[in-house]
C-alpha cells in the first residue's frame, strides 16, 4: 500500500469515494448519488486528499483535509477489510506531517449503522491512540449525525 496526495481526483477516483463513504460510514450520513457527493466535496475549501491504494492503484483508505471557519479540518474512511493493520495511523501520520492541527467529528456511541446493516463502531478510541483530544464540550447533533469535536496539536498531543 502507498499514499497518493492530491488536490484533484478523477472521475473513477470520486466513483471509489463515493462508494468507500457510503460502505463504511453510518448509512444516515451517505449520499444518494455521485452528483450529490460530488457537490459536497466542491463545497470545501483548499481541500487535499491522501489516497491509500494498492499495486493495482484501487483504493482502500482515503483521508481529506480542508479549511473550515478558519481552522484545519479532516476526515478518513478505512476499507473494512484492512481495518486494524495500521493503515489508518499511516494516513493520519501523513496529515500530520503536512498540517500543525487537525479537527473533525467522531460518533462517540455504537447507535449507528452502515449500509450493510452492521455496526458502525465508534472510532474515539483509535484517535485517542493517535494522539487527539476529545472536546466534552463541543458536539455535533442533527438528523444526521451525533458526534463529539476531536482535535490533534503538532507538540501537544502525539
Amino acid at each position: 500500500m502507498k499514499i497518493i496526495q492530491t488536490k484533484f481526483l478523477t472521475f473513477e477516483q470520486k466513483q471509489s469515494l463515493f462508494e468507500l463513504w457510503n460502505a463504511e460510514y453510518p448509512e444516515r450520513i451517505g449520499y444518494k448519488n455521485l452528483s450529490e457527493f460530488e457537490n459536497y466535496l466542491e463545497g470545501l475549501l483548499e481541500i487535499k486528499h491522501y489516497l491509500l491504494v494498492d499495486d493495482l492503484n484501487q483504493i482502500f483508505g482515503w483521508a481529506f483535509t480542508f479549511i473550515r471557519e478558519d481552522e484545519d479540518w479532516f476526515g478518513i474512511i478505512i476499507n473494512s477489510k484492512i481495518q486494524g493493520k495500521k493503515f489508518g495511523t499511516l494516513l493520519l501520520d501523513e496529515l500530520k506531517r503536512n498540517t500543525s492541527v487537525l479537527n473533525g467529528w467522531a460518533t462517540d456511541h455504537q447507535n449507528d449503522v452502515k449500509r450493510n446493516k452492521e455496526a458502525y463502531l465508534s472510532p474515539l478510541e483509535f484517535y485517542t491512540k493517535n494522539g487527539f483530544i476529545v472536546d466534552q464540550t463541543i458536539r455535533m447533533e442533527n438528523e444526521k449525525i451525533s458526534a463529539i469535536k476531536i482535535r490533534w496539536e503538532k507538540g501537544i498531543a502525539g
